[in-house]
């Protein structure tokens, strides 16, 4: 660990007075960001990427809209990033208060597949080096989000999805890393490391790198300081908020009655039908999401017909004529669903 790192670890990794940390994050749960056209997001997601669509839902919020999930082959928590499709939406603006990049975990030596793989479809990309023993393939999606390829010297043991556009030799093994750009680093480091339990592992590239558990992929958040830069706007192709993981609701509900106790303006327990949540925004402006590991998405249908069928939660059950009638008509590749293909 360099000298800025071991600074980052005893200014921001030692708790508050009195402060006694009964839970700590496993890691990443998942992403949440905004798109435009639901059509154009999914084709470029399960063919572009590779990843499966394992859940199409609605916003419980706005039903008028989708909310698309894509992952692995069970959209295991660390593997998922999800969307809101609002067709016509303006396009936001990157900067401070935001999660700026969403990175995936794929093989040592692949992302020169992966750059000839993206020229094939039209979506300009670029090869460069970052924290040591890491290169990354950055580009946009259609919407102007920021998607990196990280290819790390640490093996990444988890199964990829087996995707009919991407070889598993080369596929997605889940997510890597987010980068959250803030315009003052210190109490966004603090609460990753006092709050959420992670530590402080390196900086380098302007990046401090925190890590939960091992620090393996899917467990990582890389925080940039950009005080001059201008604030982010959430709106089509950015970020809505970022999510990390606690094993169950008994401990999500300790983690809450903590954060209420220390002043941060974190919400009740909110029913996402695949796993409760709360939020809370970080003195930097990132919204954070605490998810819990379960029920997960098998809940409402089977391992295989992941992504199917437009599932509801029970409270909307008695509006999903007009609800069906509202969304757009999206088409799901059959390849995403085994049960089909085999049919």
């Amino acid at each position: 660990m360099d000298n800025a790192a071991a600074t980052a670890t005893h200014t921001y990794g030692h708790h508050q007075k009195g402060h006694i940390m009964t839970a700590q994050t496993s890691g990443l749960h998942h992403v949440t960001a905004i798109a435009g056209e639901p059509q154009r997001n999914i084709d470029f997601y399960i063919t572009g990427l590779g990843l499966r669509l394992v859940k199409k839902t609605v916003n419980f919020d706005d039903p008028g809209t989708y909310h698309l999930y894509y992952g692995d082959d069970a959209g295991n928590p660390g593997s998922l990033l999800t969307f809101f499709p609002w067709r016509g939406i303006r396009s936001g603006r990157h900067g401070s208060g935001q999660s700026t990049a969403t990175a995936f975990s794929v093989p040592q030596g692949s992302l020169g597949w992966w750059a000839d793989h993206f020229g094939a479809i039209g979506v300009e990309s670029a090869i460069t080096t970052g924290l040591p023993g890491e290169e990354r393939l950055s580009l946009r999606d259609p919407d102007g989000l920021q998607i990196d390829l990280v290819a790390s010297s640490i093996t990444d043991p988890r199964n990829p999805w087996d995707s009919a556009s991407v070889p598993a030799e080369f596929a997605v093994r889940g997510q890597h890393s987010s980068v959250l750009t803030v315009a003052d680093p210190s109490g966004t480091l603090e609460v990753l490391t006092a709050d959420l339990g992670m530590h402080a592992v390196g900086e380098a590239a302007g990046r401090i790198r925190v890590a939960a558990g091992d620090g393996a992929p899917g467990n990582i958040v890389d925080v940039i300081a950009d005080p001059r830069g201008p604030s982010g706007l959430t709106a089509g192709g950015t970020v809505h908020h970022i999510a990390f993981r606690v094993p169950d609701i008994e401990t999500q509900e300790l983690w809450r009655q903590e954060l209420a106790a220390r002043g941060y303006a974190v919400t009740a327990i909110l029913d996402r039908q695949y796993f409760t949540s709360i939020y809370f925004r970080e003195p930097g402006g990132v919204l954070f999401e605490i998810a819990t590991d379960t029920p997960g998405f098998d809940i409402d249908e089977p391992l295989l017909e992941l992504g199917r069928s437009l599932k509801l939660p029970p409270w909307l059950e008695p509006s999903r004529e007009a609800i069906e009638n509202a969304v757009a008509p999206i088409t799901i590749p059959a390849g995403n669903n085994p049960a089909l293909v085999e049919e």
